[in-house]
Order: structure tokens, then sequence, then C-alpha cells
């Protein structure tokens, strides 16, 4: 219990701090990386699985499986003590040396880094400084109303709950099986397959979440996910490949398809999500709960999917279809766009009633231009930031020419 509880944590946290800790232009790359890792674990883990095969009847085909994960695991904690604390950790511990110390350490130390490392620590030291006037975050506070807070928690919940009911799992977990009826000899060697298409199309998925944002993606996602899984579930229940060879070849093709969908679209963009979307003060807490439920419904499919087989073979696929549906038009309905913008805009365009989530898209924090959400940062002498303690209005407050012919962008309070 306390293995299971420390990788749950592990788990939860890592995304969260490459979200705290990451420029903004790559953040959706850096913690990307976090989902390309997973696959790379398990693509290493059906090749261990496949050699150690070969060693039954003797207890080391799961022993060694199992012991060569240890490395790994001190690969990381050793790793981890060789990075800086999270800026926003810092600044909220009242550390603010050491948080300019970690910003820079992140962005780099040539001129241009030390204006944009500044300017970072000017947006992480306001929106602390407004967390800092509210109570301790606690658990009920995930669920209250204010500032749009329930609206995420939900959201990150039924994020993290459409990713497994993507029925990636089902290949993962049932894939050799699946396989072998399909007429692939060795079901190992399947498991590999998939693993190698999981892997190599994650590189894609973080060119493609941090190019089209978050939303686009993870619709066209849904659908493509959606067809290839109805045409699995239709062949395989029409002619079944234990009597037909083709049949077989056919789901074999549209299962990769769907994977090569999936892994470029769903598996790296919620990981990224829940590190971005959430606010500040309950961040940790909320990015815990919506992990919770990709696990819930990860074992309610791995628990439950060979007794629903035993009874619909087959036509289990059009349950995950319909399944990824559901997942477009929710992303379309209620999930902003949060890509390119820093953690604190992210927190205010939630909170902006002119904004809907299918016009986040072309949001623009105030006091920057279009440009900014592309990954640039503008020079201090082109924002002028009026007051100190509230935060900015989420709608751009408008451009104004000075005697000069300069470009001033205002930022206004509410």
């Amino acid at each position: 219990m306390v293995l299971g509880y420390r990788c749950w944590r592990i788990v939860g946290v890592v995304p969260l701090y490459q979200s705290e800790t990451a420029p903004k232009a790559l953040r959706g790359s850096l913690v990307g990386t976090y989902q390309l890792a997973i696959t790379f674990g398990i693509l290493v883990a059906a090749c261990f699985n496949l050699g150690t095969n070969q060693l039954t009847p003797s207890s080391a085909s799961w022993r060694i499986p199992i012991a060569l994960g240890i490395p790994f695991a001190c690969i990381l904690g050793a790793g981890i003590l060789l990075m800086p604390e999270s800026p926003r950790w810092l600044e909220a511990h009242n550390q603010p040396e050491k948080a300019r110390k970690a910003i820079m350490s992140l962005n780099g130390k040539d001129e241009a880094s030390v204006h944009s490392a500044e300017r970072q620590y000017k947006e992480i030291k306001t929106a602390v400084e407004i967390e800092a006037k509210r109570n301790k975050a606690t658990w009920t506070d995930c669920f209250r109303r204010e500032n749009k807070t329930l609206y995420r928690t939900i959201l990150g919940m039924v994020l993290q709950s459409g990713q497994q009911l993507t029925g990636a799992n089902y290949f993962f977990y049932y894939g050799s099986s699946i396989f072998q009826n399909l007429g692939l000899v060795n079901p190992f060697v399947s498991q590999i397959i998939l693993n190698g298409v999981n892997f190599a199309c994650t590189f894609g998925g973080l060119y493609i979440m941090e190019r089209f944002g978050r939303r686009w993606p993870l619709m066209i996602g849904g659908l493509w996910c959606s067809a290839w899984l109805f045409v699995f579930a239709s062949v395989g229940t029409a002619i079944p490949p234990e009597t037909d060879r083709t049949s077989g070849q056919v789901m074999i093709v549209a299962g990769c398809l769907f994977i090569l969908g999936y892994a470029t679209t769903w598996a790296p963009g919620i990981w990224i999500l829940i590190g971005e979307t959430f606010p500040t003060r309950t961040r940790a807490k909320q990015g815990a709960i919506a992990t919770s439920a990709n696990w819930t419904w990860n074992f309610l499919i791995a628990f439950f999917t060979q007794p629903i087989t035993q009874r619909i073979a087959y036509r289990y696929g059009y349950i995950f279809a319909s399944c990824n549906l559901a997942n477009a038009a929710i992303v379309y309905f209620f999930l902003y766009d949060s890509g390119g913008l820093p953690l604190e805009a992210v927190d205010t365009m939630y909170n902006d009633p002119s904004v809907k989530p299918w016009t986040s898209g072309s949001y623009i924090p105030v006091g920057y231009e279009s440009r900014y959400k592309a990954g640039a940062d503008l020079e201090d002498d082109q924002v002028t930031v009026v007051g100190d303690s509230d935060p900015p209005r989420t709608s751009l407050a408008g451009k104004e020419k000075d005697s000069k012919g300069k470009t001033e962008t205002r930022i206004e309070h509410a």
C-alpha cells in the first residue's frame, strides 16, 4: 500500500512540477515528455517480457522484469535532487531570492533570458500575493464555485477519465490476447508492435500539442480514434478474424491507426492540461483528484474487460468509439485552450465571462500582443502595468500611440 501511495504521488506531482518550471513557450512539449517517458518504459518492459519469457517455468521470468524497475526509480529519485524547486512554491513559502535563482537556472543567463526571467518572477509574485490573501487551500476548496474552481476540478476528472475511456488500455493490457486471436503467433511480439507504435507516435504528439494548441488536437484525436474503433469493432463482428485472416489483418491496421491518433493527442495532451488548467492555490490538490479519476477508470477497465469481451466480443470497441465521440464534444463545449499562456493568465482566462471555450483559442492576455501566444515575450518598455495588487482583466484594453508614434499596450485592472 505504501508503494502504491508513493507511485500515485509521483504520477500526480511530476506533470505539476514540469508545468510550474517550464517556460510557457515550451511547456506543452516538456510536460509531454512525461508521457513520452512512460511510453518508452512500457516499450522497454515489453522487450524485457519477451526476453524473460524464454526462462519459463523459472520464477526469474517475472522476478527480473520487476527488479529492472529499481534502477529507473533510483535514477528518478537521484535526478530530482539536482533540479531546483518550483519558483511558485518558493515564492509562496517566502523565499523570493531562491525563487529568482530557480527561474534564472531554468531560463538561462544571457541578457534576454534575464529580462524574461524578471518578468516571469513579477507575474508569479503578483499571483502569489493575491493567493496569500486567502486562507490555506483545503480539499473542500477544490469543490467551491468561486474562481471557477469546481468547474475545473470536474473538467480535470472528466478529461482524465476520458483518456482511459479512449480504449487505449484495452489494447495495451489485452493486446497480446487480441492479436493472438487475429493471427499473430507470439503475443509478446504483438505487445512490442503496439508499444512501439505508441512510443514513436508520441514524438509527433509533442509537436502537435505545442504547435496547434490544446483544443483542436484533442477534438480531432477523439474523432480519429472513434473512427478506427468503429472499423475495428465492425470488421471483427461482421467477419470474425478467427475464420478469416484478411479480417484479422484489417483489425491489426485499425488498431495501430487508433494508437497513432491516441499517442499524438489524448496521451500527452491530458497530462499537459492537468499541469496548467488549475489555479495556483489548489493546483496540487486538483491535480491529485483528477489523477485519481484516471487510475480509477484504469482499474475498472483492467478488471471488467475480460468478462465484458466474453459476452460481446469485438463489439466492445463500439463502447470506446462512443466514448471518444463524447470526449470530442466535451472538449469543444467545456475546455479552454491554455496553450502558450502563462499559468497566471490561464486562471484569469477561465474567470473572464466574455471568453468561451470555443473562443479561447484567440484569447490574448491583457498587455500583450498576439505574438505572445506563440511564445514570444515583449520587451519591458512595451507594457505599462497599472497598479500592483489586483489581477488584470482578461480582455485586451487597447493599444494607444504616443506623440512619437510608439505603440503602447495598456493593462487595466479590475
